[in-house]
């Protein structure tokens, strides 16, 4: 360091700022109370309690696969009806890089109860944490599972912490992909669900935009903390004492905001500015709302706490979420295009299948923060140029979306005359008109591959163009839907600063009871940490 004019015998410790100290001591707070250190953790052993090894940073995969395993979709299609010897038999040349054959193995290490046996006194030795050294196990390791989920993605193939949102929609994008051939077995369908968005603009007239996901991705409300009397107390106490209270042993009181008011957020009426609206041929405003064309067998619910502060700098937002351990989303299912409602004119006709150029002014400025060209395309396109705002937030959406880099197709209109017999054909297997006509003519008028192509759209073309946005019923057959009653499953929360760093833990609800699945410990959860949850997993609740 002398080399670079650094000499440490002349540097002085400086104090801590107010910021740094109540970051610190957030920080540890987060650690001690997510991981429930201190607690006299019970251990716990046999079926569906067995630990996941740590590879190094790879707490993001044990904690989210922990929960994925408690699913009844996936304990079901991996380990109830099919067995190692089976999965074997399947494989192909080298099981080693067969993605269901690692995922039955890891169903069965988790499941069977084999490897759920406590670690000796030896094996902790070294480990800090001495008051869960009892809930350590041998547990299983996951390498060989990690190597093919990982295979071939930069940034799941190192060694490096990872986000266990961006992971676990990896993981359903490959398991949905394996088993593309025997969709009625495909356990990643149990998350699916159809998301419709409704844009009204001044002319009156409006656009349905339409989508199938796996997450429910939410903001969180902070102007709607209920604690907000708390909160504004301690900031006028620490304007009055300053330092001396940043540097007092304390926690840091956090806004709370209810899981209801995030998910009414979702749904709430959202004022666009700058719309094109091709009825007007010009820009306007236009209110858009959202709903759920389908409930899922499992709801996964993302919470918004990574955000963008001043001056586009990444922070996250030190927030508990209030989570009720049942709750109803009946209200939010999609109505869909009323009989009273005019569409507007580019969505009038599918048969045109021609997108809304992108706004060159909203792609410039994307540009400008350093995002690719193409995916700023694709983000005016998809928020119907709404403005910059819109397709930010659309670019940290979709930023990860498998097929983000593929170029953007514009189909012409098809002069192919459709053979009304074939058309009638696919109309009575239920088949709306619009689609089975464009179906026809995307495929030269062969029935076969017309029904395949609508089941299977071609890779880059979204639900949007094979589905009708006039269509009478907006629910997909094939997806799960059911009442929007759901119970809390698990979920996984997150500690530190950054996805990037950190530690992930989930705790899920088994027997009776929670449960704490930290890497290799499992046990007992003695001070749940519920309102402290990065993803949230509901089932479907019958009464």
């Amino acid at each position: 360091m002398q080399h670079f004019g650094i000499d440490f015998s002349s540097l002085q410790k400086t104090e801590m700022t107010t910021a740094e100290t109540e970051l610190d001591h957030n920080t540890n707070f987060d650690w001690n109370r997510i991981q429930e250190s201190g607690k006299e953790v019970v251990p716990l052993s046999g079926s569906g309690y067995t630990g996941l090894v740590n590879l190094g940073n790879s707490c993001y995969l044990a904690a989210t696969m922990q929960v994925v395993f408690s699913t009844y979709s996936f304990c079901s299609r991996y380990y109830k009806h099919q067995s190692l010897k089976a999965a074997f038999d399947m494989a192909p040349a080298d099981p080693t890089v067969d993605l269901n054959m690692q995922l039955t193995k890891l169903a069965h290490g988790l499941l069977s109860g084999k490897y759920s046996v406590p670690a000796t006194k030896k094996d902790n030795a070294g480990d800090a944490d001495d008051t869960s050294l009892t809930a350590k196990q041998v547990g299983v390791s996951p390498r060989m599972f990690k190597s093919v989920i990982a295979a071939k993605h930069p940034e799941f193939s190192t060694t490096r912490q990872q986000d266990a949102l961006e992971f676990f929609m990896h993981f359903i994008d490959q398991v949905e992909r394996i088993n593309s051939g025997n969709p009625n077995f495909d356990p990643s369908k149990s998350f699916k669900f159809g998301v419709e968005e409704r844009l009204q603009c001044s002319s009156g007239k409006v656009a349905y935009n339409r989508r199938n996901d796996y997450i429910l991705s939410l903001n969180i409300p902070l102007h709607k903390a209920t604690n907000k009397n708390e909160l504004q107390n301690f900031e006028a106490e620490k304007d009055a004492m300053g330092k001396e209270l940043a540097s007092n042993e304390i926690v840091h009181p956090r806004p709370r905001v209810s899981l209801m008011d995030c998910l009414d957020c979702f749904s709430a009426p959202e004022e666009l500015n700058d719309f094109y609206s091709t009825a007007l041929d010009a820009k306007t405003t236009a209110i858009k709302t959202a709903g759920l064309t389908s409930f899922p067998d499992y709801l996964v619910l993302h919470m918004r706490k990574f955000v963008l502060d001043s001056g586009w700098v990444p922070k996250k937002l030190d927030v508990y979420i209030d989570v009720p351990d049942i709750i109803d989303i009946s209200h939010m299912r999609s109505k869909g295009l009323q009989p009273e409602e005019e569409l507007l004119p580019d969505n009038a006709s599918l048969d045109d299948g021609v997108k809304v150029d992108a706004d060159e002014d909203i792609i410039s400025q994307l540009v400008s923060m350093g995002f690719n060209y193409l995916h700023c395309q694709k983000a005016a396109i998809n928020t119907s140029n709404a403005g910059v705002e819109a397709a930010t937030n659309w670019l940290f959406d979709h930023m990860n979306d498998p097929d983000i880099d593929e170029p953007i197709i514009k189909e012409q209109k098809s002069s192919l005359h459709i053979d009304q017999s074939k058309l009638d054909t696919l109309v009575s297997f239920g088949i709306e008109e619009e689609v089975a006509r464009k179906a026809l003519q995307a495929t030269g008028g062969d029935i076969e591959k017309a029904t395949e192509w609508i089941f299977n759209p071609p890779p880059g073309l979204s639900n949007m163009e094979t589905t009708p946005s006039s269509s009478g019923s907006l629910v997909d057959d094939a997806l799960p839907d059911g009442k929007g009653k759901y119970r809390l499953l698990g979920f996984v929360s997150h500690i530190g600063t950054s996805t990037h760093c950190g530690h992930y833990v989930a705790h899920i609800y088994k027997d009776g009871r929670w449960v704490i699945f930290n890497d290799e410990k499992v046990g007992v959860s003695q001070d749940l940490p519920i309102d402290m949850g990065y993803l949230y997993f509901f089932e479907r609740y019958d009464d």
